[in-house]
This record gives C-alpha cells, structure tokens and sequence, in this order.
C-alpha cells in the first residue's frame, strides 16, 4: 500500500498524509456479514462516562470477521478486498467451495483471486490459518488465538506481525510486535504472514476535524483544570503540577499496574524491551 501527500491548498491539506486506497476493491460491504454498531461516546450501561475525550464521530457499520476460522479442509477464493472503519487493517471477503461467504484480516500480500484455506492439512502460506504445532519455526505469523476455539485475540493491527521461534512440549514460543517473548498452546491457530496496511503508522490527520470525524474530542492536560477535576489543577499562573498523575490520582510514570498473582505471568518468558526516552 503507498501513502498520499497532499499540496499545501489549505492549512488542513499542508500536513495531511492518508493511505491511497489503491489496492481497495469495492466499497459497499456484504450485506449479509453487517451489523448495527451503537456508539458509547464512552459511557457504560450506566450513562456513567467510564472513557474520557470519546464522543460524536461518523456512524460505523460492523463487520462481522471471522478469527475462529471455522471452514476446515474447504479452500475460499478472496473476492474483495475491503476498508473497515472499525480497525487499522483492511478484510478480505472470501467465498468458500460451498457457498459460505466471510470476512477475514488481509495480511500483506493476499490479493483478489487467490485461494486461502484453514485446517491442519493446509499448505504455510499467505491467508491460511493453521494450528501452531503444524507451522514451520521462523515463520512470520499474525491472528493468533491464546486459547484453542477462542478466536484470534492477538497481533490483528495494521502492520503487526510475530514470529514462531521454537517449540516447548505443548506449547510454542512466540515473539511478540513489543519484543515480548510468551508461550502459546500449539493447538492455538494463526495465521501465516503479517496485517496488511503497513503504511498506516505514517498516516497524519493534517486537521483537529479528521479526529473529530473518528470519535476522538480534544484531549486537555490535567495541570490546565482545576484543582476538583484533576489532582495536578490549580495554582498561581503557571505550575508544573507535581509528580503526573492520573486524575484518579494514579502515578502515571512508570507505575507497575500488572497484577503480581496474574495467571498469565507463567508463560511470559521474556518481558517487553521497554524504549528508552530521548
């Protein structure tokens, strides 16, 4: 996928850069794999606001993705390649040999026409999804599941990609986009190659109004309000507001907030490689 910049005609147009929409094959969805989506504006059941700076934003339809992967054994011609409004990556609508239709991340590479397949008896190559005791060590892997049947919960943003590194009794060894390294059951599917839509991280709204467009309102700093909405608000003129903090009055510099008991701790292998600040 390229990127497109834009003349400086107008000041949103001088800093703008978006994805070219080059390699997207229709524009309507399927019907039959759409849903109604109501938006929160990050409320609860409640109408308590539970997610600040949410809000407004262009009506989204829902996709309907299928990470389980459920067709065993029946190869799928992709038929479109698709945007989704609600995720970085694009989806390939595919028809299976018997009539079945969904949709799926497109990892980079898949184009319209080719034959994907899932099962065990698939071949490791772009699109198929398989278990992880039956793809090849080294290979480049995203959608995975954590648990068997569960559905792909990792590893489906535009770009993001892990790799098979070796096998432990049951279990695999992968390593993760943040460089964390973890164990994951081999009965656990995924899918070979990486998300598609790599340029998205080069991608800049150019305006306040295109974040509008996507639901995200103007974020203020703490140290701007007052003392009774933010523990860092307040003061003469203007201060630094102490430690930053939350406006729960959580620290937000480095605070451990992981549970010290987490089940999952055991099949962490190595911790994420945290980036040093410049």
């Amino acid at each position: 996928m390229a990127i497109r910049k834009f003349k400086p005609t107008t000041p949103g147009q001088r800093h703008k850069i978006i994805g070219s929409f080059g390699n997207i094959t229709a524009t309507e969805p399927e019907k039959s794999l759409v849903s109604g989506k109501s938006a929160t504006g990050g409320r609860n059941s409640r109408g308590k606001m539970t997610v600040r700076y949410r809000g407004g934003g262009h009506k989204r339809r829902y996709r309907l993705i299928d990470f389980k992967r459920r067709k065993e054994g029946i190869p799928a011609v992709v038929k479109t390649i698709e945007y989704d409004p609600n995720r970085s990556a694009r989806i390939a609508l595919l028809h299976y040999a018997d009539g079945a239709k969904s949709y799926i991340i497109a990892p980079n590479g898949l184009k319209v026409g080719d034959t994907v397949m899932s099962g065990a008896d698939a071949a490791p190559e772009v699109g198929n999804a398989l278990p992880l005791s039956k793809i090849p060590l080294g290979t480049v892997i995203h959608n995975i599941e954590l648990r068997p049947g569960q559905g792909a919960k990792i590893v489906r943003s535009a770009g993001s990609y892990a790799q098979l590194t070796s096998r432990e009794g049951s279990y695999v060894i992968v390593r993760m986009p943040s460089g964390e390294v973890r164990k994951i059951l081999s009965s656990c599917k995924a899918t070979i190659g990486s998300v598609g839509n790599s340029d998205h991280i080069l991608v800049r709204s150019g305006k306040a109004g295109r974040s509008r467009w996507l639901g995200r309102r103007p974020h203020n700093r703490g140290v701007t309000k007052n003392p009774v909405d933010h523990p860092m608000g307040g003061g003469e003129g203007r201060t630094s507001g102490g430690h930053p903090r939350s406006p729960s009055g959580l620290y937000s510099k480095g605070l451990k907030t992981r549970a010290p008991k987490k089940h999952s701790s055991k099949y962490i292998v190595e911790r994420r490689r945290r980036r040093k600040k410049k």
